[in-house]
C-alpha cells in the first residue's frame, strides 16, 4: 500500500509509516546508505557526493520484504513501510522538528567502523539524548575490513560465516571500540542480535553501504521496533486535517514558492485552506497542486513530479500555493478543517512561540537556514554563555549588517551564519562595515571559531592596553655601582621583580607613602641602550633629578611609581596577563600603599 492511496478509514490505514531519520558524520555514508536502500542513484547525480538538501523517500512494505529477505515477513507487520528522511551529515537534526519535539520516530546513526566517534557524531549522539529519540547505529563500511570476503545483500550472520578468522576478529575490535564510545556517552549498546531490551539499549547493525551485506537486518530492526515500541504513536485519524513540517522553500518552475513537507499526522488535499509558519506572521494560503515523486524515488533529484488529489501521514509532499515566499523551512504546516482558521493560526503562532530564542540588550546576531538549526544554535550559544542580539531563519541580508554595527561591544559585532548564503547586497555591506561575519555547517565548529575570535581580540586589546601602561617594578642600587652622581644620577641596579621601563617615574618609599624622586632618562644593558630590563638583570641605569648621597643611597630599594588608575587596571584587569615576578611587585607596591590608605586603586 502506498502511503498516498489511504482514502479509507480501515484499521491497516489508521496506522502511519514511522519517519525515520539518517544522520551522522559527513563521508560516513549516509546517503549510499539510503541509495542502497531505495535503489535509487542520488549520489551519482551530487556534487561531491555530499547530501546537500533535505529529502524523504518512502519505501513500502512490499519493498522492505523484497531486499531484508527471509528476515521480514510482510504478514507479521501491520504498519505501511518506512519513511526515511534523509539529514545531511552538516546539518542539524533538530531542524527536522514537530510539536514538543523531533519530528523522526526513529533515527539511524550512520557511523564509519573505521573512523569510529567524530565531532558530527556526538553532535548527533547529543541532539537524539536531547530530543529522546530512539535510534540504531548502522556500523558501516564493514567491507573495508582487511581480508573481508563481500557477500552481496547477505544478512550480517550469514556474511561473518563466510569471514576469515582474523577478519572477523578486526571487525571485532572496530566494534567493541564503538560500543565503548556509545558507553562513554552514557549508552548501553550491543550486536543487535545479542540485545533483549531495545527500550534500555542500543542495537548495533554492521553492515556495508556498498556490498548491501547488514542492510536487511537494519531494515528488520527497523521495522520491528517501529511494530513493538512505536505502534501507538503510528495511529492516526486518516481523514483527519493534516499536520506537517516544512523541510525546505523551494521556486519550482510553473508554481512559484513552492513547500517540500513531510506530513506526520493526517490527511492533506488540492483546495485545502492551510496555515504555514512564516518569518514575520503564520501565512494562510490555499493548496493549489500537491505534488508528489514515485515510490522509493527521492524527491529532492525526482524531476517529474505527479498531481495527486489528496496525501495521507506519513509522506514527503511538495505543496504548491500563492504566498509561500515568507515561509520558513522548520516552520508548521497545519490544514484548516475541524477548527476554525483562527484558531489553527493561533496554534501556529503558539508552536512558533516555543522556538523563539531569547535575545539580549547587547549580543550576537544569528541566521540559520532553518527553525530547527536557530533553535539549536541558540542551545549551543547559551551552553557557551554567548548572548544573542537577534536570530532569525534566512540568508544574511543588509539589514543584519545594520544590526550587527548598534552592537555596543566590539566583540559582539558579529554575524554567526548556519548554513545560509550572504546576499550580494549584504556582502558589500560587510566589506564597508566593522561587522565580522563567521559561517559554517557544522554548529560547533561555528561556536569555536567565534570563541577563538573573541580570545584573541580580548588579547589583542591587553596588549594594547599593556604597551600604554605603567608597569609595575622594584629594583636595588647596586654597592659601588655609582657612576655619576648628579644630573643625571647614572647607578648600577638589579631588577628585583617586574619590568623597569624607560622614562617613568621613580619612587622610593617612606614609610607607606612613595615618594617621587626622579626619572628614569636611559637604561643600558652591557653597553647597549634598551628600552626595558626585566627581573634578574642587572643594568646600569640614568635617573634624572636625584644626587647619589643625598635623595638616594647604594643598596636603596626604588620602585616604579604607579598611577592610581594604572594599579586598579592591574589588578582588576590584567591580573592574568602579567609575569608571577611583576604581579608579585604590583601586590607589594598595593600592600605598602594601603597601610594608609585601605581604598587606593580600588
Amino acid at each position: 500500500m502506498s502511503d498516498t492511496d489511504a482514502d479509507t478509514t480501515t484499521d491497516a490505514d489508521a496506522l502511519r509509516t514511522p519517519i525515520v531519520a539518517v544522520l551522522g558524520h559527513v563521508d560516513h555514508g549516509k546517503t549510499t546508505l539510503l541509495d542502497r536502500i531505495r535503489g535509487s542513484a542520488v549520489q551519482e547525480g551530487e556534487a561531491g557526493a555530499i547530501t546537500q538538501h533535505i529529502g524523504a523517500t518512502a519505501v513500502p512494505l512490499e519493498t522492505v520484504s523484497e531486499m531484508a529477505g527471509a528476515l521480514v515477513d510482510p504478514d507479521d507487520f501491520d504498519l505501511p513501510g518506512l519513511l526515511f528522511i534523509d539529514t545531511p551529515g552538516h546539518h542539524s537534526f533538530s531542524t527536522l522538528r514537530a510539536r514538543g519535539g523531533a519530528l523522526a520516530d526513529i533515527a539511524v546513526l550512520v557511523v564509519d567502523v573505521n573512523d569510529g566517534f567524530q565531532p558530527q557524531t556526538e553532535e548527533a549522539i547529543d541532539i537524539l539524548r536531547r530530543t529522546g529519540t530512539p535510534f540504531v547505529v548502522a556500523a558501516n563500511k564493514v567491507d573495508t575490513t582487511p581480508g573481508w570476503n563481500p557477500q552481496e545483500g547477505e544478512p550480517i550472520q550469514r556474511s561473518l560465516e563466510a569471514q576469515s578468522d582474523r577478519a572477523e576478529s578486526r571487525l571485532n575490535e572496530n566494534l567493541y571500540e564503538l560500543i565503548g564510545d556509545l558507553s562513554d556517552e552514557g549508552f548501553s549498546a550491543d550486536f543487535y542480535w545479542r540485545v533483549q531490551d531495545f527500550q534500555g539499549n542500543i542495537g548495533i547493525v554492521p553492515l556495508s553501504a556498498m556490498t548491501g551485506e547488514g542492510v536487511p537486518d537494519l531494515l528488520t530492526v527497523l521495522m520491528g521496533l517501529s511494530q513493538r515500541f512505536l505502534k501507538s504513536e503510528m495511529s492516526i485519524d486518516v481523514a483527519g486535517p493534516g499536520r506537517g513540517t516544512v523541510l525546505e522553500v523551494k521556486e519550482e518552475r510553473g508554481f512559484g514558492a513552492t513547500l517540500d513537507a513531510v506530513l506526520y499526522d493526517g490527511v492533506i488535499r488540492t483546495g485545502d485552506t492551510i496555515v504555514v509558519g512564516g518569518q514575520y506572521d503564520p501565512i494562510v494560503t490555499e493548496v493549489r497542486a500537491l505534488l508528489q515523486p514515485r515510490p522509493n524515488a527521492e524527491m529532492r533529484t525526482e524531476k517529474r513530479f505527479e498531481k495527486v488529489p489528496e496525501v495521507a501521514a506519513a509522506a514527503g509532499v511538495k505543496i504548491a500555493a500563492p504566498d509561500l515566499d515568507e515561509a520558513m523551512a522548520g516552520a508548521p504546516v497545519r490544514v484548516v478543517r475541524d477548527q476554525t482558521e483562527e484558531e489553527v493560526v493561533a496554534e501556529v503562532r503558539e508552536e512558533l512561540a516555543e522556538i523563539e530564542v531569547e535575545t539580549a540588550e547587547d549580543g550576537v546576531v544569528v541566521k540559520a537556514d532553518t527553525l530547527g538549526s536557530l533553535e539549536a544554535m541558540a542551545n549551543a550559544l547559551e551552553e557557551a554563555e554567548i548572548p544573542i542580539l537577534r536570530a532569525e531563519v534566512g540568508d544574511i541580508a543588509p539589514r543584519d549588517v545594520a544590526v550587527a554595527e548598534t552592537a555596543n561591544e566590539e566583540t559582539h559585532r558579529v554575524i554567526l551564519g548556519f548554513n545560509v548564503d550572504v546576499l550580494a547586497n549584504a556582502e558589500e555591506e560587510l566589506e564597508t562595515s566593522d561587522v565580522r561575519l563567521f559561517a559554517d555547517d557544522v554548529i560547533y565548529q561555528l561556536v569555536e571559531e567565534y570563541e577563538e575570535y573573541v580570545d584573541d581580540l580580548q588579547r589583542s586589546q591587553q596588549e594594547t592596553v599593556l604597551d600604554q601602561i605603567v608597569r609595575p617594578a622594584r629594583f636595588r642600587i647596586l654597592q659601588d655601582h655609582t657612576f655619576r652622581q648628579n644630573d643625571p644620577a647614572v647607578v648600577g641596579v638589579e631588577i628585583v621583580a617586574g619590568t623597569v621601563q624607560n622614562n617613568r617615574h621613580v619612587a622610593k618609599f617612606q614609610g607607606s607613602e612613595p615618594r617621587r624622586i626622579g626619572q628614569l632618562s636611559g637604561i643600558q644593558h652591557q653597553g647597549d641602550d634598551v628600552d626595558e630590563a626585566r627581573a634578574g638583570e642587572r643594568v646600569s641605569v640614568a635617573i634624572d633629578g636625584p644626587t647619589v648621597g643625598r635623595q638616594i643611597e647604594e643598596g636603596d630599594e626604588l620602585w616604579i611609581e604607579l598611577p592610581e588608575k594604572h594599579a586598579k587596571i592591574l589588578e582588576q584587569e590584567l591580573s592574568d596577563e602579567i609575569p608571577a615576578d611583576e604581579l608579585e611587585a604590583l601586590n607589594a607596591y598595593l600592600q605598602t600603599r594601603r597601610k594608609t590608605d585601605p581604598f587606593w586603586g580600588k
